[in-house]
């Protein structure tokens, strides 16, 4: 071995990968049934984008990125979030000409260069969707309604919602100035990124995991209290709405998300262990801050695909089991490979799951590594087999043998 993967990233196989497939399944089903379009957008982008859309004192820009200088002396970014490359997507291809909303998806990887740790990776994956061209709270509930059902279908039962309202521009002036005032009070107490983000965006010192900042956040001014008029009744509207939906709910002045787009409402969905499974809201500037002539609403979430199996772990939540193997073909003598493999290829264009000896085993040993595998079914295929047209298929639970015509063994599996 001259090299070990790099920190912070993992190896997808086996049982992980099988779970991860069957997440994304579940989450393209919904998104088929909710007439959301996914989206591919590149791993790297220019680094403004992330720097103007995601926020430059945000924790992701001052700390996380992957930037560098390709040769062509641009500064580039390994993208660690799905949201700012999905809006630049919607105004580079001027999806907004087309009839609104637009719904998008994605399934992406991102990058953040931080200490992994439990359920948090420096290459991870995310589920995430985008909303564009609503004001409507109904928006809000369209995403948080596909989350709560992908969480019911994925079996998850310990990860409860929480909102808040982190206001709009106008109502943020005011809240800002409030903040300002009441952690310049305790500025000496505070770690020195929140010294100097209180100068700059104090909004961002209430995302600080610093232990003492956050016991003196606990006291600070809540978002909600300094709402001006719209920004209430779209909160308003939207617990009224999750309500009559029954979508259960708890209003958290604590959140306010750790990317600067955001604005209104914010959400997370968070596990009994405190652990941020996803997290999302609304972001109604974020374009405008890409293209300066486009003025269009937004809402979105992204869903951490290492958190979601974490906690399917952690909860003993069995998936779908992985499809068995129908059935094994054995082959006996050489002169019969052809004809065997011949047999495999149609079974398998028939829809069934079927393997076959490519290591030129002996039957005994043929038969001990289909067990190992799991097949439900057996068959041998020699040169007398071929002459008659005809073979015996052994279930492996029962140990009945039944002979089938060679052409007629599909039917037979779907029979038993």
């Amino acid at each position: 071995m001259i090299t070990k993967r790099p920190k912070g990233t993992q190896d997808w196989y086996g049982p992980d990968m099988y779970k991860r497939t069957i997440i994304e399944e579940i989450a393209r089903e919904l998104c088929k049934a909710y007439h959301i379009k996914e989206i591919i957008t590149p791993a790297f982008e220019h680094t403004i984008l992330f720097q103007r859309g995601v926020g430059e004192t945000t924790d992701v820009v001052q700390k996380e990125m992957y930037t560098f200088q390709d040769k062509g002396d641009r500064s580039i970014t390994l993208k660690p979030e799905g949201t700012a490359g999905a809006v630049r997507a919607y105004l580079e291809n001027n999806l907004y000409a087309e009839a609104q909303p637009t719904k998008l998806f994605y399934i992406t990887q991102a990058f953040r260069y931080e200490n992994p740790q439990s359920g948090r990776f420096r290459q991870h994956h995310q589920f995430g969707v985008e909303f564009f061209g609503s004001a409507s709270p109904l928006a809000e509930i369209e995403i948080i309604s596909l989350l709560t059902e992908f969480m019911d279908k994925l079996g998850l039962k310990g990860v409860n919602l929480y909102i808040n309202s982190i206001g709009c521009k106008s109502c943020r002036k005011t809240y800002n100035e409030a903040l300002l005032s009441f952690l310049k009070e305790h500025e000496n107490e505070l770690c020195s990124t929140c010294r100097e983000r209180m100068q700059k965006n104090p909004l961002r010192v209430l995302d600080c995991k610093v232990p003492t900042c956050g016991e003196i956040i606990k006291s600070a001014p809540r978002t909600i209290d300094y709402l001006d008029e719209e920004c209430r009744e779209h909160f308003n509207e939207l617990q009224s709405l999750l309500n009559e939906m029954k979508i259960p709910y708890k209003v958290d002045s604590g959140i306010v998300r750790g990317l600067d787009y955001y604005t209104k409402t914010v959400f997370e969905f968070i596990n009994s262990e405190g652990l941020t499974l996803c997290g999302g809201g609304r972001y109604d500037n974020l374009i405008n801050e890409i293209d300066e002539k486009q003025d269009i609403p937004a809402v979105g979430f992204g869903f951490g695909i290492e958190r979601i199996i974490k906690e399917l772990n952690a909860e003993g939540v069995k998936l779908a089991d992985e499809p068995a193997v129908d059935l094994y073909v054995g082959i006996l003598g050489k002169e019969s490979k052809a004809a065997a493999y011949g047999l495999v290829k149609k079974l398998r264009q028939k829809g069934l799951i079927v393997e076959t000896d490519y290591m030129d085993r002996s039957v005994k040993a043929q038969m001990k590594y289909a067990n190992k595998i799991g097949a439900l079914n057996t068959v041998i295929i020699g040169a007398d087999e071929l002459a008659a047209g005809k073979a015996h298929i052994k279930n492996m639970d029962s140990g009945n043998q039944t002979e089938v015509d060679l052409d007629k063994i599909a039917e037979h599996l779907r029979m038993i």
